[in-house]
């Protein structure tokens, strides 16, 4: 009983020292000075690490350079306190860059290039103010000039695997005309011929010795920075497991070679709706499918009723007591 008596007695003791704390902090009547003390003693913002040595698809980057290192030094910033976007980030890459590394590898593209599809899109289906579209970011003369159908009921910018692919051959297109890996990284944000035109009239060979503008001048140092905060992430504040993660979607594929009138009826006989056909074929533009060449498309469906429930989907993911690419405890942070 007496202990019992205790533990109340404690019990009460620490509600009423919350309680206070509770009032002093949300207290109407709190002073500007005691407002911007509060403000100092709970703010902390820390400069994050600039490493010493950087490439880009083995590719040294000159950081001995002054405004070399500086520009890193804005994006490893960007990278690390524009938080939302950067866990996004790690989700999406989770679930995608399977998708992109084989193909990457396949075609003999530096493995660092699944860091401009982020630089680009953060690996989503977007659209930019100057038109490009997808997770490449291609504009329609140059997804059409690499292959991709793009109409009005199909854009193949939309598909992962044939955007990848048109990608890998643009760079090894870049590869043949500049012989380095960063110029044909920068060329997917200027263009070929821009890149080709600033290095002629500077008179230099080097991306890093060009004076560009703004965004193309930003592009390799993005690129750069993603790879550093994806590949160390605790070194930059961000403790994720892979739990946190986007899982990849188990699908089966579903041919058709003729023309589909309805697909929204179509997802009905494929026991789904319109939506899910939509979100795992985003290539899809409308509620046809014209087809008046007999060109074969590939469709994606769930590969059972219960594949798109989020549970299942966790269920592939591994519970991992380690951070991503650290080896650093969960409960060694307090």
């Amino acid at each position: 009983m007496k202990n019992k008596l205790n533990y109340i007695t404690l019990g009460l003791v620490l509600g009423t020292i919350l309680l206070i704390f509770v009032f002093a902090v949300s207290d109407t009547n709190i002073t500007d000075q005691e407002y911007r003390n509060l403000f100092s003693r709970y703010t902390k913002v820390f400069v994050p690490e600039i490493p010493g040595k950087a490439a880009f698809s083995g590719e040294a980057v000159p950081l001995q350079i002054y405004f070399v290192k500086e520009s890193f030094e804005r994006e490893i910033m960007a990278s690390t306190f524009m938080h939302s976007t950067t866990l996004q980030m790690f989700k999406r890459a989770y679930r995608w860059f399977p998708v992109i590394e084989p193909i990457l590898k396949k075609n003999g593209i530096p493995d660092d290039f699944k860091f401009l599809a982020v630089a680009e899109s953060n690996l989503g289906n977007v659209v930019s103010p100057a038109g490009a579209e997808g997770p490449w970011q291609f504009l329609k003369v140059t997804g059409q000039k690499y292959g991709l159908e793009i109409n009005a009921d199909v854009d193949e910018r939309y598909n992962l695997e044939k955007a990848t692919q048109a990608a890998c051959e643009y760079f090894k297109d870049g590869f043949s005309l500049f012989k380095n890996w960063t110029l044909v990284a920068a060329s997917y944000n200027r263009g070929m011929d821009g890149i080709s035109k600033a290095l002629a009239k500077q008179k230099v060979t080097n991306y890093y010795d060009l004076y560009l503008n703004e965004e193309t001048a930003r592009y390799i140092y993005r690129i750069l920075a993603i790879k550093q905060v994806y590949n160390l992430p605790t070194r930059y504040g961000f403790y994720v497991v892979e739990r946190d993660f986007y899982p990849p979607v188990t699908t089966k594929t579903v041919t058709i070679d003729s023309t589909v009138k309805d697909l929204p009826e179509l997802s009905r006989h494929l026991n789904i709706n319109y939506r899910i056909l939509r979100e795992l074929n985003p290539w899809l533009q409308s509620y046809t499918l014209p087809n008046k060449s007999g060109k074969t498309y590939t469709l994606k469906i769930p590969k059972d009723p219960t594949t798109i429930l989020y549970e299942n989907l966790m269920k592939k993911v591994p519970h991992r007591e380690t951070f991503f690419h650290d080896t650093l405890k969960i409960n060694s942070i307090h």
